[in-house]
């Protein structure tokens, strides 16, 4: 069985990788409710006013990090849905993605962007964490 950085990475599949992705982002940040939805609706409406695209671009150069970071998780799935795997390994899933956009956001030049991540980080593991069964099954789905 291939990686499942090697899977997500293949450049026939990626595109589709990212599309998903990007699916997945709008419907973890349109089910957001409340004072803290309405700041990260917030949040998200203004990166992606920066370049059309925004979010497909900020996928697509974060995947092959998080692609390497879920590789240990989905080689200890075994017969379960990914998704379920992530749940059940949700702290040591959340960080090990928020350790990949933590890195891009400080190597970036865009002022924006860190405001934006910055006022959102203190609860990016309470989101990770949330968005962890669609993401799961979204990963499952292309790398199958």
């Amino acid at each position: 069985m291939s990686p499942l950085s090697q899977t997500l990475l293949d450049p026939a599949r990626r595109p589709a990788v990212v599309e998903s992705l990007v699916r997945v982002v709008d419907a973890e940040v349109a089910a957001k409710s409340g004072i803290g939805g309405k700041i990260i609706k917030t949040g998200y409406a203004a990166v992606t006013k920066i370049s059309d695209g925004f979010t497909a671009k900020a996928v697509n150069r974060l995947l092959p990090g998080f692609a390497q970071a879920l590789d240990p998780f989905w080689a200890e799935r075994g017969t379960a849905p990914f998704a379920d795997t992530l749940v059940a390994r949700q702290d040591e899933a959340a960080e090990a993605l928020l350790a990949v956009t933590d890195g891009q956001v400080a190597g970036t030049s865009n002022a924006v962007v860190r405001k934006v991540y910055g006022s959102l980080r203190s609860k990016a593991r309470e989101n990770v964490v949330a968005a962890l069964p669609r993401v799961g099954a979204a990963i499952e789905e292309q790398a199958s």
